[in-house]
């Protein structure tokens, strides 16, 4: 997979926090560097959440590319925000300790109320209430801010938090739908399923605009020669294509209302089309609902065999007057075995607001598996390099180590729902990515509070730890 696919690149990353006494930071630096093929292009942009992240008026934030005789890396499991969060929120961590002050206020005091990059105001942002539900559920007022003070009988217990952003993301896409005289419709668009609940969105999204049951909707993707969508990346495929086929669906619909108001042999010619609605496979009266009819016999009389509507999604965001992005508040608790230094998560909260939910449990799915790949990568999950050839060598699952059931704690999921217009027409925002960001950094603070060792290699194996803080 290593060198055929490509492996997440290596950062090193160094961030230069300033901030006064009550926290408020009047400074922040985060540069570094990545590797690349001699032989292509690639850039992780780690650096580039921080331009946004928090309200400070003296901000650099740049990094490097260096060309070195490997693989050409790739996105790997979202892409630069998940490493570049992990350093600034270590960071973020980091001075709380120095500041004497919780690590969720640190983070209030520097709450940017618009965008600092481009002083666009945000098109919905919910990032405080993350904080408040995720210390709420999770507990956090039960814990002693002194590192190392925490126990579980024999073992050190540690809590941590960090916080989750991911840009939104669009990309052009086409959809088709056709309703059938059978009183059946059909989505069409080239886009596919990754596993991440595609078929089921788009067969919701069809069925509210149609008003007809999803039973007798079917969904057709993954074709290239159905419309065209754009892969499927970014956390994009629900805003793009989900806005393409809410598009073609009112085509199609409103295709068929003028069918039936215009046709003097139809209980609803004449009626204006805005008080025509859809409803279980009919078209009736909005003042009376007696005044109505089936799909199919509106399609049949006109001697047609389907109704057809298509939709070109088309973003302008070199335009957009509100920066959108979807933000989040982690919350990790650890225990950590002092003798052999193993590392074990034991609870887990996450809070996100991802804009309109458009599927609740497809999506808390999404944020299990990203939390559940942000274990892996702050404990476990590491490609080792020879650095003589310049191949990856750990090319199996006995030496990659990947978290599996027993690594991982009850995840609690909160997803605040609310309609973000200016994201998308669905008022989506996208799920896909924003679960990995910051989940590191949680893990990571949570290992210092319990053992009060600052780790900022990842993955966090027990040889960084022994010998060290509470475990010396």
């Amino acid at each position: 997979m290593f060198a055929n696919v490509g492996h997440r690149p290596e950062t090193e990353q160094r961030v230069t926090l300033a901030a006064k006494r009550d926290g408020k930071l009047t400074a922040i630096i985060h540069e570094g560097i990545q590797d690349v093929s001699a032989f292509d292009e690639f850039v992780e942009p780690f650096t580039k959440p921080t331009n946004m992240m928090y309200a400070c008026p003296n901000l650099r934030a740049s990094q490097r590319v260096v060309k070195l005789n490997v693989g050409t890396p790739t996105y790997m499991r979202a892409p630069g925000e998940s490493s570049g969060m992990f350093a600034l929120e270590s960071a973020l961590d980091e001075l709380a300790y120095k500041l004497k002050m919780d690590p969720v206020q640190l983070r209030l005091a520097n709450y940017a109320e618009t965008d600092p990059d481009t002083n666009l105001p945000w098109s919905t942002k919910l990032l405080k209430q993350c904080y408040q539900i995720g210390a709420e559920k999770f507990g956090w007022s039960r814990r002693n801010p002194s590192p190392g003070t925490m126990r579980d009988g024999r073992y050190l217990v540690g809590m941590g938090m960090a916080t989750a952003v991911y840009p939104v993301n669009h990309f052009p896409s086409s959809a088709r739908v056709i309703i059938k005289q059978d009183g059946t419709a059909i989505a069409e668009s080239s886009t596919h399923d990754l596993g991440t609940g595609t078929y089921t969105i788009l067969t919701q999204i069809a069925s509210d605009e149609l008003g007809l049951p999803t039973d007798r909707i079917t969904v057709l993707i993954g074709d290239t020669n159905l419309p065209k969508a754009f892969v499927s990346g970014g956390s994009s495929t629900a805003m793009s294509v989900g806005s393409s086929v809410q598009g073609a669906s009112r085509a199609a619909r409103a295709k068929l209302i003028d069918l039936a108001r215009g046709d003097s042999r139809s209980p609803l010619y004449g009626i204006a089309a805005d008080q025509i609605m859809a409803r279980e496979g009919r078209l009736f009266s909005k003042n009376d609902a007696s005044k109505g009819e089936p799909f199919g016999t509106i399609i049949a009389r006109a001697n047609l065999k389907e109704i057809e509507g298509t939709y070109d999604t088309q973003f302008n965001d070199k335009q957009k007057t509100h920066s959108a992005h979807a933000f989040g508040a982690q919350f990790a608790k650890v225990r950590v075995d002092p003798d052999i230094g193993e590392v074990r998560v034991t609870a887990y909260t996450g809070v996100f607001d991802i804009g309109r939910v458009l599927n609740m449990k497809t999506a808390i799915s999404q944020m299990h598996g990203g939390i559940v790949m942000g274990i892996g990568m702050a404990l476990m999950e590491a490609t080792i390099m020879d650095i003589s050839i310049g191949r990856i060598v750990n090319h199996d699952f006995a030496e990659y180590h990947v978290p599996v059931n027993a690594d991982v704690p009850p995840i609690d999921i909160q997803l605040l729902d609310n309609f973000d217009e200016y994201a998308s027409p669905i008022g989506a925002k996208g799920a896909g990515e924003i679960g990995i960001v910051g989940a590191a950094a949680a893990v990571a603070n949570a290992v210092y509070h319990a053992t009060g060792v600052r780790i900022r290699d990842l993955p966090i194996t027990p040889d960084k730890l022994l010998g060290k803080g509470r475990l010396a």
